[in-house]
């Protein structure tokens, strides 16, 4: 199977420092990924660079079936085109309803001059609950987004993405600050997401990580150090030394 998304080569120098030091990376249509490492290993820019909000000095980052270079389109053409990001911190309106929230979000999803006469429809409403229910939050459509716990503004945020039906969906840290029943619920719902959709999640939880069951990606000084389950990554003796540490 041809990759969704492949990191060629892939440079990147922030005042003398580089963050990301020709990187390749790859993930398939339907794959849940998690990538760990260090602080400062690249994580955050491995991110920022697919989906455009940092340019890299050199190397070729490609995505789809017709392998659209991702580097000559801005932020909003990258999201137009399937790839969306959900950052750590839940940004969701909070005087509004769960339902009002998911609403504006199929209503973003259209062009900039559909959106002027957009009108609600049934087929939306319908998708409304076909979200709020993939997310857990059928029984909270009516409540207002800013009484949801932690976890539910993060599952609201990630129903908001999947209106704009994403091909491919980063997540930085999904379980940080959420109870067990909430982590519990999350793995589930990432689980389930990645059997039509690649998932990418950025995750220092490595319990966490142990419940998603899926490929891990170690990333260290802005390359990848190595690659494969997370008990034949965390056995690897340079992932001990640089990540795991000693004892």
């Amino acid at each position: 199977m041809s990759a969704l998304l492949e990191v060629s080569g892939v440079s990147v120098t922030f005042d003398g420092f580089r963050a990301i030091n020709n990187l390749s990376f790859a993930i398939g249509p339907a794959e849940l990924r998690a990538i760990i490492g260090p602080n400062g290993a690249g994580k955050t820019t491995f991110m920022d660079i697919v989906t455009g909000k940092t340019r890299p000095d050199e190397g070729r980052v490609v995505f789809g079936p017709k392998a659209t270079s991702l580097l000559s389109l801005s932020e909003a053409q990258i999201a137009r085109i399937g790839v969306g990001r959900k950052f750590q911190r839940p940004t969701v309106f909070e005087d509004q309803s769960v339902s009002e929230n998911l609403t504006m979000a199929l209503r973003a999803a259209r062009s900039p001059w559909r959106v002027l006469v957009w009108r609600e429809t049934a087929a939306d409403r319908d998708r409304v609950q076909a979200l709020a229910a993939e997310v857990g939050l059928a029984d909270e459509l009516a409540r207002k987004s800013g009484e949801l716990s932690h976890g539910q503004k993060q599952w609201l945020e990630i129903g908001m993405l999947l209106a704009q039906e994403p091909k491919l969906l980063l997540v930085d840290e999904p379980a940080a600050g959420m109870t067990l029943a909430e982590r519990e619920h999350t793995t589930r719902l990432l689980v389930d997401m990645a059997k039509t959709r690649a998932v990418v999640v950025v995750e220092h939880d490595m319990d966490f990580v142990r419940r998603l069951a899926c490929k891990v990606t170690v990333l260290h000084e802005g390359a990848v150090l190595a690659e494969g389950s997370l008990d034949h990554v965390t056995k690897n003796p340079d992932v001990i030394e640089v990540y795991l540490g000693r004892g």
